[in-house]
């Protein structure tokens, strides 16, 4: 067990090198390509800003920058082995059998492998941001990337470490539903979510038209934030991570006017710490 968990973290660790240092194909080049990404969702709010008066380098913006990198890299390395272990343990117990598949991908097109990759693993996002607002002890980890004043496409990836602990185990399960793999193409699935989900915490006003029934955007985003929430909805509302079709379909959307002043935050918000190394011990008391 122990040679699994550190061959995977010194072989996930070469990975993030070979990208650092252009070895990786750019299309599979997930550092280069996040930061490219970010670059342009960036541009895009200095250029067409719906709220004028945020500075461009808004509110706890470093701060946002570096848990972007952490989460999808730095803290990916360490947790690396763990799944290793875990996904060996499912195989051994005869996970790798077929009858543990719900669906093999393999027998569709590639274009269908994508498109059905895209849409259960995004329900599962959806899915388990929902748990994430329903119960108060995951609430208390999740409520780092509610401590957001300001938004901003780097707010997308602030949140805490915990949360790569409770997604990416359901999100293996689905990778292993699907037959045990992968589409070979996944990279362009990710990085499609990885624009979505800055352009969904960006200063930007889209709504995509008639598309907004399908794809979340950075004002039906911005609702899920708020500070004040109707009494109905007040576990909260719009979990969709790419599509809002499933917070239509579960009756979670809320959506009045738009509103690009809208308060944003949670009741006891001021009680986080503003220190990235304080904020990783959050929600491990009652306090919080």
């Amino acid at each position: 067990m122990m040679h699994t968990f550190i061959e995977s973290v010194l072989n996930s660790f070469n990975w993030l090198f070979s990208m650092l240092c252009f070895n990786i194909p750019w299309y599979q080049n997930y550092f280069w390509g996040l930061l490219s990404i970010s670059l342009f969702v960036w541009c895009l709010e200095l250029l067409f800003p719906w709220r004028k008066q945020q500075n461009a380098f808004r509110k706890d913006f470093w701060l946002d920058a570096f848990y972007m990198f952490f989460n999808f890299f730095l803290f990916s390395i360490f947790i690396s082995g763990f799944y290793k272990i875990i996904q060996q343990i499912y195989i051994h117990l005869g996970g790798n059998n077929t009858s543990f598949t719900l669906l093999n991908l393999k027998q569709f097109s590639t274009t269908t492998q994508l498109i059905i990759f895209f849409i259960l693993n995004d329900f599962v996002q959806w899915f388990t941001h929902k748990m994430l607002h329903r119960f108060d002890f995951l609430w208390r980890f999740h409520q780092i990337h509610h401590s957001v004043k300001e938004m901003g496409f780097a707010a997308h990836l602030r949140y805490h470490w915990m949360e790569n602990i409770l997604y990416k185990p359901l999100k293996t399960l689905v990778v292993m539903w699907l037959g045990g793999f992968e589409p070979e193409q996944a990279y362009i699935i990710h990085f499609i979510t990885i624009s979505i989900g800055h352009l969904n915490h960006a200063n930007l006003n889209i709504t995509w038209g008639p598309f907004k029934y399908v794809f979340n955007n950075p004002v039906m985003h911005l609702y899920h934030h708020a500070y004040h929430l109707p009494e109905s909805k007040k576990r909260g509302v719009n979990f969709g991570i790419s599509l809002s079709l499933w917070d239509y379909l579960f009756n979670t959307y809320y959506l009045p006017k738009p509103n690009k002043n809208l308060e944003i935050g949670f009741k006891g918000d001021t009680q986080i710490p503003s220190s990235f190394w304080k904020q990783l011990w959050v929600g491990f008391t009652e306090k919080q």
